[in-house]
């Protein structure tokens, strides 16, 4: 099989995690397969980046200059299309983020490839690729393979591959590709950073969050008390956030944070939309509680309860006081 191709994600000179997490699964691959792991890093200016992501397993780390160090859609896509049409790679990895679904989708569709996003399972079948993604709003999981393809673009959960321990040895490889056919289509005007908060979901070890069953922003305090109580970081699922009842830092999910170093979820009203789940279906223990027992959210659950989330937190209250 031909080579695999991981585009590195990363913001204002560090590497996202995912990075890292789909080094791992491509070299899972490589293990089946044989097939070479090369590393894409665009825009890295000093080299620090192509260092970093010199993991164990990685065969050779490409480089590729950019105008601007900052993400730019265009220049992704080209960049990824042109190496495409270089080295022919079987298998492109991209993370399934804000950033990478404004080019993965056109990349596929340009290379004429096989497309899966969301991806959280990968296996290897015949010495066929073959992999797991959500669908239908996560209340089924769907499992794809790409037969006549030989190529596969597919876009990686994050928080859910594991990222390999050890260093590589591999080669480092300096390329120019032309962009000049791109200048002048966008330009950079400055990178707005998310206010401070007093959350760090990513790091937090115990989390409850509430959903949209917490009805009006006057309820939150209750629930935030409740959080505080039982020892727990407050979080959230989107439409809380999106209403501007809690900021947007204890947003649980794929566009909010993924709560990676989480070990107990406890979620209040969430339904488990699949942009929700991104976020925390990793977690060891998850317990739901929600009126619906249809709700997605009790599919990744190991406990759960169908009862009102105001009448718990109030049996809770009762038990603290």
């Amino acid at each position: 099989m031909p080579g695999i191709l991981v585009v590195a994600e990363h913001l204002n000179g560090a590497l996202h995690d995912i990075t890292g997490e789909m080094i791992g699964a491509a070299a899972e691959i490589k293990q089946a397969l044989g097939a070479p792991l090369m590393v894409l890093v665009i825009g890295d200016q000093d080299g620090t980046l192509a260092k970093a992501v010199n993991l164990e397993g990685v065969d050779e780390v490409l480089n590729i200059s950019a105008p601007d160090t900052h993400f730019d859609t265009a220049i992704y896509e080209e960049a990824v299309c042109s190496l495409a049409e270089e080295r022919a790679p079987g298998a492109i990895l991209i993370a399934h983020s804000a950033n990478g679904m404004a080019y993965g989708p056109a990349v596929a569709a340009r290379r004429g490839s096989g497309f899966a996003s969301d991806v959280f399972d990968i296996k290897i079948e015949s010495g066929e690729i073959t992999v797991t993604r959500g669908s239908y709003g996560g209340k089924v999981n769907m499992e794809l393979g790409f037969p006549g393809k030989g190529c596969v673009t597919l876009m990686l959960r994050g928080a859910t591959f594991k990222a390999p321990e050890g260093k590589g040895d591999a080669t480092v490889n300096a390329l120019a590709p032309d962009f000049s056919a791109l200048a002048g289509q966008a330009s950079h005007l400055e990178y707005q950073p998310a206010p401070p908060a007093d959350v760090d979901i990513a790091k937090a070890e115990f989390i409850v969050s509430v959903g949209r069953a917490v009805e009006d922003d006057k309820h939150v305090p209750k629930f935030a008390a409740l959080a505080k109580h039982l020892g727990a970081t407050f979080g959230c699922s989107r439409p809380v956030a999106d209403s501007g009842w809690l900021p947007k830092a204890h947003q649980v999910g794929q566009s909010g944070t993924i709560a990676s170093s989480c070990k107990l979820y406890i979620a209040l009203g969430i339904s488990g939309a699949v942009q929700h789940l991104a976020g925390m279906k990793h977690v060891e223990t998850i317990i739901a509680i929600n009126t619906d027992p249809n709700a997605p959210i009790f599919n990744v659950a190991q406990y759960g309860a169908t009862v009102d989330i105001f009448e718990l937190a109030e049996a809770l209250e009762k038990e603290f006081n």
